[in-house]
């Protein structure tokens, strides 16, 4: 044994799988929740919205009518779940659920498809017998009474549903939880379930592994031996109506290593790809592993082995019988439903103590969208496309290595949790937030182009043809057939790569030394299907780069192809306008959903092309992921992206004097809440933009441009304090209106990303700190006491800013963001007291009950917008300010003084190229509508 291995062993036997972290997020079984409650509308705010609800109701059904997914359904009602606990499995492999109650749930293995009802047949289960004769049984989890209502008696309904839920403890600290049963079901026996995934930072092979492993300790402090088996048992299922159509099919695993199984192949129905999921655990001297690949949650009429049958199996023997473990494949008939189960059995001594692991893994290769583009994940790279083979050996080799996953986990997680600089909270919010990165729908592909019928391909608007008539056909007759199929092949190829060109695919941008990790998607929420939304991703993306910096550079090449890209097809928005998809130039709101990177710009709601924080944005997150990784290879493939997006905003400085200016409409992330003229969130941004090009230029040796950039950037960082500076915060924006003078709590977003970058600041140090110092004492102190988060908008008066639906709101995401300022400003206290809001409103006991499905908004009342958001992993951003990397920030040539009047003559030639036409307002009839019910409504 090398030295390396002698460590790691040494490594390996210091790990405690039953003891949890120093820090993490606790909750009771018997602590039922808070029942969630989605925000409320005043009428006010429904007369405000309602051409877009009719316009997007109509939208949406033309939509569902061609069998596309939508961005947003208005009807879909959620299942109320304030019971959610940490999700499984690695990164971009789909994700299933597990509540910190124990049963499994929240299936999310298809794109943008959620399956949120329990499956309780997927549970773990304790059956334990002392030698005086007394035995003891319970399902190892507590489902609702709701959950429980219809469950068939004669299948699970008869196993044992009887734990106690006082004695269990759930704590969490993602990618780890721990369960704790105390005295149960044996009082003197007190098992431990340890539950972890491959998440780990920084390694792009075992982090895209849909896998996860359970490891139970089993301590017994009887004066007696207690004969104890664990049981695992799972349903050939993946949520939804499949489960019931048949022809899925179970059979037993290849034993290899002492670690035996199940594979449960699911074909699944409404056109998605199989799954195949294996169940396993490894036998030792001191385990007996037994199986049964086969039963039937059916009456005993049936004839079938069946899952009371199975039940009453264990709990007699302590093991199946190997009359039911059949290794030929068992089928399922249509209408019923089949499970299969582990076993594993072991003797603890009084006093002992014995460990026993469990597996699950599933595999689904493929990604199929709803335009018929199909990908395969990340992990094939690894395991191959043969779902049987992936998920077996999956299984098998998270049973041998889960305890490498573990110290590297405890690696990384221990300098923050020894920080005494942080309080006690910080830690469970800036972990468990990265909950996103596995459930938020995320999909991390091969990074290989897609497979593309060339008939059935919806990308570009021009006809084509194959050019075979110019093939050389000349030749004997028996090659004829052979070269004319050259010829087809030659041309059709041709033509598939002219249609992925069209295509934000960022793999092209690649260096010759540069790995191509793959591609990634997640979406903005469960309720909002866009894949990586820009002006969100803004905020979330310091998680990827701090965590998976080469994931988060693969986006970002993606959205620079992405600003190369001009896409004429018309697009419907909600405000009643026909646009073209997406303009050369300027920045996707987001690559799309039906057909992600071919179809970009999912979002309707307005035009994304008038937006004015998406370009910006996209300059200041390039040049803070060159500055932190150091990729000069990366900066030169992204600069002429940068510049065209630096180009494009030109169209906005309508008076000339260096800054851009909103248009009287919700144009940024805040999307229902207006702004017009010089604006605190645009103008700041914009301003650290500018900044941010300089240097970028700087970088690739552009000396004209360079000088241009810096030029401009400090006359528009003069118009933003003059125009916004009022003595104590930065107005909400300069055009005199009714909210005006409105603080908002972003308005210094640009100075944070400033900070981030190592740039100058966009305004001195006791103007930041005023302003800080007010969003703290108004958006945060005055509302509910500082114990819900920044309240968007506040006006001077110390009320809220209820001039939109988004003013009025809490923004998780924005808060992080916004105490990530306050740190970088050297007001520590300020910016714990501004985030704790958000963790105490969303993890704290007394909370809303928003753990692990934090929402993008609520109310000072607790009604929630949009769950399952991606903007609070913003939280990283606090740890970036905490704990600043060394920013690379000398790159580049040495290049003397370039020419600022020769730089803006360039850059305004390229600018007056992508100018928009003017706008032409047509009202149609659901506008005109609106206006009259408003009058009649909201008379002045």
């Amino acid at each position: 044994m090398g030295t390396s291995e002698l460590e790691q062993t040494e490594a390996h036997s210091q790990i405690n799988c039953a003891q949890p972290a120093t820090r993490t997020w606790q909750r009771k079984f018997d602590d039922e929740g808070k029942k969630i409650e989605m925000f409320s509308m005043t009428m006010h705010d429904v007369v405000s919205i309602m051409p877009m609800i009719l316009k997007g109701v109509m939208i949406n059904a033309e939509e569902k009518g061609k069998g596309r997914d939508i961005i947003y359904d208005i009807f879909r009602k959620w299942k109320v779940n304030c019971c959610r606990g940490l999700p499984l499995g690695g990164i971009g492999a789909g994700s299933i659920g597990r509540s910190y109650r124990g049963y499994f749930q929240h299936f999310q293995i298809f794109p943008a498809l959620y399956e949120e009802k329990p499956i309780l047949a997927n549970q773990f289960s304790a059956f334990i017998s002392r030698p005086n004769g007394k035995s003891y049984s319970t399902v190892l989890s507590a489902p609702s009474a709701d959950d429980l209502k219809g469950v068939d008696k004669f299948a699970i309904g008869s196993w044992d549903w009887k734990l106690k839920e006082k004695n269990c403890t759930y704590h969490a600290l993602f990618p780890r939880s721990w369960t704790v049963y105390d005295g149960e079901p044996d009082p003197e026996i007190k098992i431990t379930c340890r539950q972890i995934s491959p998440f780990l930072p920084h390694n792009y092979r075992e982090s895209s592994f849909p896998v996860a492993v359970f490891t139970f300790t089993v301590h017994n402090s009887g004066s007696t031996d207690a004969d104890v088996t664990l049981l695992f048992t799972w349903a050939n299922s993946v949520g939804g109506q499949s489960e019931l159509t048949g022809n899925h099919t179970n059979s037993k695993m290849i034993e290899r290593d002492g670690v035996h199984g199940v594979l449960l192949r699911h074909r699944t129905a409404d056109g998605h790809p199989p799954v195949t999921f294996a169940i396993a655990s490894q036998e030792t001297e001191d385990i007996r592993v037994t199986d049964c690949p086969f039963f039937t949650m059916g009456s005993s009429n049936s004839g079938d082995f069946t899952a009371k049958n199975m039940w009453e199996e264990i709990k007699k023997h302590g093991s199946f019988n190997e009359a039911h473990t059949d290794k030929e494949p068992r089928v399922s008939k249509p209408g019923s439903s089949i499970g299969a189960a582990v076993a594993s059995a072991t003797t603890v001594p009084a006093g002992g103590t014995s460990v026993v692991s469990f597996a699950l893994s599933w595999s689904c290769p493929e990604v199929k969208f709803p335009d018929r583009k199909m990908y395969h994940r990340r992990y094939t790279k690894f395991y191959g496309f043969d779902r049987d083979a992936a998920a077996e050996s999956l299984a098998h080799d998270a049973l041998l290595e889960h305890l490498d996953w573990e110290s590297k986990i405890e690696e990384w997680q221990r300098p923050v949790l020894q920080d005494k600089r942080l309080p006690e909270w910080y830690p469970i919010a800036l972990f468990n937030e990265l909950y996103y990165l596995n459930a938020g729908g995320t999909i991390w592909t091969d990074g290989l182009p897609p497979k593309i019928s060339v008939a059935s391909s919806g990308t570009g608007t021009e006809p084509f043809s194959l050019d075979v008539f110019h093939t050389d056909l000349q030749g004997n007759a028996t090659g004829m057939s052979k070269t004319t199929a050259d010829g087809v092949l030659h041309e059709m190829t041709s033509v598939t790569e002219n249609l992925q060109s069209a295509a934000a695919f960022g793999a092209a941008l690649l260096g010759d030394t540069e790995e191509n990790v793959g591609q990634f998607l997640y979406l903005e929420g469960m309720e909002y299907h866009m894949w990586n939304t820009y002006d969100v991703h803004f905020y979330a993306s310091f998680a990827l780069l701090t965590l998976f910096p080469e994931i988060e550079l693969s986006l970002q090449r993606d959205f620079a192809r992405a600003v190369l890209l001009h896409d004429p097809r018309p697009m419907r928005t909600l405000n009643g306008k026909t646009v073209p998809r997406k303009v050369l130039g300027s920045v996707p709101h987001d690559v799309g959903l039906n057909d992600p990177w071919f179809e970009l710009n999912a979002y309707m709601i307005h035009d994304p092309s008038r937006w004015k924080d998406l370009n910006p944005k996209f300059v200041l997150q390039i040049y803070r992921d060159v500055v932190a990784t150091g990729n000069v290879a990366f900066a030169r493939a992204v600069w002429p992206a940068v510049y065209l997006a630096m180009a494009y905003m030109d169209q906005f400085d309508r008076d000339r004097d260096g800054m851009i200016e909103n248009e009287g409409r919700p144009d940024q992330t805040y999307d229902l809440w207006s702004v017009s003229g010089v604006s605190a969130y645009t103008g700041g941004i914009w301003v650290a933009a500018l900044q941010a090009a300089a240097a970028m230029a700087r970088i690739v040796g552009d000396g004209d441009t360079e000088c241009y950039f810096r030029a401009r950037h400090q006359r528009a960082k003069r118009v933003y304090n003059d125009e916004l500076w009022n003595g104590t915060y930065f107005n909400y924006d300069n055009s005199g209106g009714k909210t005006s003078s409105s603080i908002q709590a972003d308005q210094l977003a640009g100075q944070w990303y400033a900070h981030v970058c190592g740039l100058e600041p966009a305004v001195e140090e006791e103007k930041a700190q005023s302003a800080l110092g007010t969003v703290l004492d108004y958006n945060v102190m005055r509302v509910k006491g500082g114990t819900v988060g920044a309240v968007n908008g506040m006006r001077p008066d110390g009320t809220i800013d209820m001039s939109s639906t988004q003013s009025k709101e809490i923004w998780s995401g924005t808060t992080y963001a916004v105490a990530a300022g306050m740190i970088h400003e050297g007001m520590l206290e300020a910016a714990f007291r501004t985030a704790k809001g958000v963790h105490d409103a969303s993890w704290s006991k007394d909370g809303f009950g928003y753990a692990f499905q934090t929402p993008e908004a609520w109310t000072a009342e607790g009604g929630y917008r949009g769950l399952h958001y991606m903007r609070p992993l913003s939280v990283w951003a606090m740890q970036w300010a905490l704990s600043p990397p060394e920013l690379h920030k000398d790159l580049g040539p040495l290049s003397s003084p370039g020419n600022a009047s020769l730089g803006q003559e360039k850059f305004e030639k390229v600018a007056s190229m992508l100018r928009l036409p003017e706008e032409v307002e047509h009202e149609g009839f659901l506008r005109a509508l609106y206006h009259i019910i408003r009058q009649l409504v909201l008379p002045a």
